[in-house]
């Protein structure tokens, strides 16, 4: 039921629009940088939202280090207490997780779609209404086999991971305000998305590592659109 679910929702589709994307522009790479800025722009209000909740849920940064200090020896009510105040002033802790979560069901889509190939056999999941390319070819800006994983793509886009968590993460003077576990584990990601990201994407097909460069790029316009 599930496998059917994530068929019907993300596998299909997306194959249908890379194909129509394919057939219309010529080139696999493009379609899939298509893809990038038709799924990201779908996401926009959704990504916008989570942005603006994470701004605000810096802002009341002062109020719950308050609420922490003066419920400190009773965890269970300082718990209680920073709750009410989020539901109070309409944000939510978690607001920044969803956009990303959104993101792996179509990454890995986009892995199967290449993994299992563009050959005759895959294209009996077409809807009726898009046209059968003659022959796919993987080979994109005339040197990069989109269906092979390639360890220069796989830097690029851990660098640019890199560039994205230091602009959106707070910065060096905010971070002096929070101590202990959060504050460490916010520094430690700063190196650790960027090289599990390295990591992963010498491993999957190039197609992926196109998808994540150019969603890496736009979340960066994104952020300093909305932060404006």
């Amino acid at each position: 039921m599930i496998g059917n679910f994530f068929y019907a929702t993300f596998y299909q589709p997306l194959f249908n629009l890379l194909i129509f994307l394919y057939n219309s522009v010529g080139d696999l790479g493009v379609a899939v940088i298509l893809i990038t800025l038709i799924v990201k722009g779908i996401l926009y209000p959704i990504s916008a939202k989570a942005t603006k909740s994470q701004k605000a849920l810096k802002e009341l940064q002062p109020k719950v280090k308050e609420l922490q200090e003066k419920y400190e020896d009773d965890k269970e009510k300082q718990a209680e207490k920073v709750l009410e105040l989020y539901n109070k002033e309409g944000v939510s802790p978690f607001s920044g997780i969803f956009p990303l979560f959104i993101q792996f069901p179509i990454i890995i889509a986009l892995f199967q779609i290449f993994r299992r190939g563009l050959g005759a056999d895959q294209l009996v999941h077409l809807y009726d209404f898009i046209q059968q390319p003659e022959i796919i070819d993987y080979l994109s800006f005339g040197l990069l086999d989109l269906s092979e994983p390639n360890i220069v793509l796989a830097v690029l886009a851990g660098i640019g991971q890199f560039i994205q968590v230091r602009i959106t993460m707070p910065s060096s003077e905010e971070d002096k305000e929070e101590k202990g576990f959060g504050s460490m584990m916010k520094s430690q990601m700063k190196f650790v998305l960027p090289i599990f990201t390295i990591f992963i994407l010498t491993r999957l097909p190039s197609a992926v590592g196109v998808y994540w460069i150019i969603t890496v790029i736009f979340s960066v316009f994104q952020h300093r659109l909305i932060k404006k």
